[in-house]
């Protein structure tokens, strides 16, 4: 308890230190009242000039605050209360604002916003969905132009130049998905003017738990095709098909894995005419039939995913909304379209992938608000550095939060739910249903329909009137059934009389995993201190209690003769109920935490690779890091051959001159005897020399500017093909790494160890290809820079200007296998480029 204390009253320490910061702001009032429209617009300009000079944004903020609160009452007709002030304070320190539904979390973020824009290098507002992020920049951006300040709105349609005007704005819209592409499609630009982003200064994300945690488990992944066969597939499908649960294989509920059983391996040996399954060679085989064994088993039609126009569309579990382009990794798609009968699409190579974690840790300062966040407190400590702030509200909570009722069954708590909503629609006064799942929000909805009574669901499946459907809900008799997204971010007023009733009634089907989701629905309900009700109808048979041992208390039920009609309201059952989230959310802590750890090896090598990328765009002459790339080369060559035995040496010398002869110079320029009798050192030195004066040579007959072009052009496509291979290569280490732990190795380390070694690998033949390239390739005319490979993100629509453009065909005379390569690498044709 004396933790507890200390923590809470950590909490009201920084309440009540915002509270005197926000009284200083309120005393400008009058002051800022008396300014005309003009005298408040320059006080933007004057606050541009003062941080100029050197002087902070927390010096500057009590004005500044002052000034957008005024602004809002003359543009807006909203005039910030003191708790937003507070807010927006806590906003500006970096930290999570706790406000709660309906206190006007939009408006707080003006004035953190107007503040940090003031500095002039960009502020990014995050939004959850599209919808949000225009509505926000329309209203909001109203204030911010009459205080002197651009507004940009970054969607998915827009084209690179309107994203880099967006960009440019003083304060930029948009949602997170779109930024972190952003980002890697930055890194994976030919020229430095098709860069987007601005470095990433100051965001404020609104609804941060949904973007930081709940999403935190999904790397952004850009990717390109591999050309895989299709018919495993289909044919792997066709056999699980012919499986018994038990008998050919097991499911284990809690941990949602499914494993072949021995009668099941045997029929797979028999099905597919081989002696045993778990042969090297057929590993390729027993992963599609584990694929397909948990398309069938563990993923199910209308709550994972939705089929929808020949397409497997997953459905995300937090929002309940529809993921459209994003796929499973690992085959589990494709296996999920072979079983639904649609398409198989090619599987794909990843190109380019980030998590959320990651990507918002690169910004200078983060902060963000919601009415969640202190269940997950520890997690925005930890990994984010935020400390969450609860802002208390503008009048108190009057909402009434019952105590759950727990039935024997499903069948019979559907049953109490209709018959709820039929007494409250009789009364006229509005509910909003909460469902879990898309198939739960259809089944009330036909249980509804049965009883006559008019409603809307609001599904995934439904989710183009969402915004509409959701201002409707406050109305008298309206009934609104929605999955657990509830139309977070946009407000439930309630209609005409609507009060009288006892306000919004928010009825929940059963308990999401996380107690976080859970408070979301109920906080849709009792804003601005209206009156509400919330409940929350549970039974034995619900997916939670299912997996966490509700059996002893079914059975206890039954032994007391309790019928479906009656329901308990019992304090222990709650409790189990909240602590198995607890667990829960736990194990989903240590998910996203094992995510990062794994996501921090290949960050430390993004970045290397990404700033050598910069460097490359940004040099106008690359020559001296190309050879140190040769010298590296050279090194690494004359290491290697002199390594080998030495009572070879005449040999392992000749393999030198072959290897310099073949990749570096024109045929017979290094010969033994230029070798003969020195040290290693020596050795280097004298190959280094001639590589200088060859690359001299090339130089003068290419001339000096298309010298530098075909540099650019070589450095970019040996590090851009052998960095998307190597993230392939690391992707799939990660997915067959934790098989090592059976071994008593932890897979972290070895993933480390292993991630480093290839790495190390990568840059030498990024090293091997640059400097083969730019001393042996032959030249053309058309010398232009092209893609490596092609990549889309979630939302694949390609903008134009970003395809590489396509070079005119020529027909080469055919070189025979082993006549010598025409690329000059001194190899036969069938060796090198054949």
């Amino acid at each position: 308890m004396g933790l507890l204390t200390k923590m809470f009253d950590a909490n009201k320490r920084d309440v009540k230190r915002l509270e005197k910061m926000a009284l200083k702001i309120e005393a400008l009032a009058d002051e800022m009242e008396r300014l005309s429209d003009e005298e408040l617009r320059a006080k933007t300009t004057v606050f541009k000039e003062r941080y100029a000079k050197g002087e902070s944004l927390d010096s500057l903020l009590t004005e500044a605050f002052a000034v957008v609160r005024e602004g809002a009452r003359r543009v807006l007709g909203l005039y910030p209360y003191r708790v937003q002030l507070m807010g927006g304070i806590s906003l500006h320190e970096g930290n999570i604002s706790e406000m709660k539904t309906g206190e006007g979390k939009t408006l707080t973020a003006t004035m953190p916003v107007y503040l940090n824009a003031i500095s002039g290098k960009g502020v990014h507002v995050i939004t959850v969905n599209e919808y949000l992020a225009s509505r926000d920049a329309a209203e909001m951006g109203e204030l911010y132009n009459f205080l002197g300040l651009t507004v940009g709105l970054n969607v998915n349609s827009l084209s690179k130049e309107e994203k880099k005007e967006a960009y440019a704005a003083d304060i930029t819209y948009g949602t997170n998905n779109e930024l972190g592409f952003d980002y890697l499609r930055d890194n994976m630009v030919l020229y430095k003017e098709h860069k987007v982003q601005r470095p990433l200064h100051y965001a404020v994300i609104d609804e941060v738990d949904s973007i930081l945690i709940d999403e935190a488990r999904t790397p952004l992944i850009i990717s390109g095709q591999a050309q895989k066969s299709t018919q495993l597939y289909i044919h792997a499908n066709s056999f699980v098909r012919t499986l018994k649960v038990e008998d050919d294989y097991t499911y284990d509920e809690k941990t949602k894995s499914v494993l072949l059983a021995e009668n099941g391996i045997n029929k797979a040996e028999k099905a597919f005419s081989i002696e045993n399954l778990f042969d090297l060679k057929h590993v390729t085989l027993n992963h599609h039939i584990n694929q397909a064994l948990k398309a069938h088993v563990t993923m199910q039609r209308d709550v994972d995913y939705v089929v929808q126009e020949d397409e497997v569309v997953i459905v995300d579990q937090f929002t309940g909304r529809l993921m459209k382009g994003r796929r499973y990794s690992d085959g589990l798609h494709q296996a999920i379209e072979a079983k639904e009968g649609v398409p198989i699409q090619n599987e794909s190579m990843t190109m380019a992938t980030i998590t959320f974690q990651n990507f918002f840790r690169m910004y200078e300062k983060l902060s963000g608000m919601t009415g969640t966040a202190k269940t997950e407190e520890e997690e925005f400590r930890n990994i984010y550095n935020m400390k969450v702030v609860s802002i208390p509200t503008n009048r108190p909570i009057a909402r009434d939060d019952r105590s759950d009722l727990i039935y024997a069954s499903m069948e019979g708590k559907f049953r109490a739910v209709v018959e709820d909503i039929y007494q409250r629609y009789q009364l006229k006064q509005p509910v909003l249903v909460g469902t879990v799942a898309i198939e739960t929000s259809e089944l009330i909805s036909s249980l509804l329909t049965k009883r006559g009574v008019p409603h809307n669901v609001l599904n995934a499946k439904n989710h183009g009137r969402e915004a509409e459907i959701i201002m409707e809900a406050g109305q008298p008799g309206s009934i609104t059934i929605a999955t657990n997204m509830a139309g977070r971010g946009t407000d439930i007023k309630l209609g005409e009389g609507v009060k009288e009733l006892g306000g919004l009634a928010v009825i929940g089907t059963e308990r999401h995993e996380s107690r976080r989701i859970d408070n979301q629905l109920r906080g849709r309900s009792g804003r601005q201190g209206d009156p509400g009700i919330t409940q929350f109808y549970l039974s034995m048979e619900d997916e939670l209690m299912r997996r966490f041992g509700s059996d002893n208390m079914k059975s206890m039920m039954e032994r007391l003769g309790m019928d479906d009609d009656q329901p308990i309201q019992s304090k222990m059952v709650s409790k189990a109920v909240e602590s198995a989230q607890k667990r829960v959310e736990g194990n989903n802590f240590d998910a996203r935490k094992r995510l990062l750890e794994y996501d921090d090896v290949l960050r430390q090598q993004r970045e290397i690779i990404y700033k050598q990328r910069d460097e490359v765009l940004e040099s106008e002459n690359l020559r001296e890091i190309l050879e140190g790339m040769i010298l590296a080369v050279i090194e690494q060559v004359v290491g290697a051959h002199l390594a080998a035995n030495a009572s070879e040496e005449q040999l392992n010398m000749q393999g030198i001159v072959d290897y310099a002869n073949a990749n570096l110079l024109s045929e017979s320029e290094l010969t033994l005897t230029d070798l003969e009798g020195k040290q290693a050192d020596e050795m280097i030195d004298v190959i280094y020399e001639k590589v200088k004066a060859r690359y001299s040579e090339r130089e003068e007959q290419m001339g000096e500017e298309q010298m530098r072009e075909f540099e650019k052009v070589v450095l970019l496509r040996a590090v851009d093909s052998k960095w998307i291979n190597h993230i392939d290569a690391m992707d799939q280490l990660r997915q067959g790494i934790h098989l090592r732990a059976y071994g008593q190795i932890d897979p972290l380390r070895e993933y480390q160890n292993e991630g480093f070694a290839m790495f190390e690998n990568m840059v030498a033949s990024i090293n091997e290809e640059a400097a083969k390239y730019v001393m042996k390739a032959e030249i053309r005319n058309n010398l232009e820079r092209q893609e490596v490979a092609k990549g889309q993100a979630v939302n694949p629509k390609e903008d134009e200007d970003s395809k590489a453009k396509k070079k005119p065909v020529r027909k080469a005379p055919a070189v025979g296998r082993n006549e010598p390569c025409p690329c000059g690498s001194g190899k036969k044709h069938k060796n090198c480029c054949g």
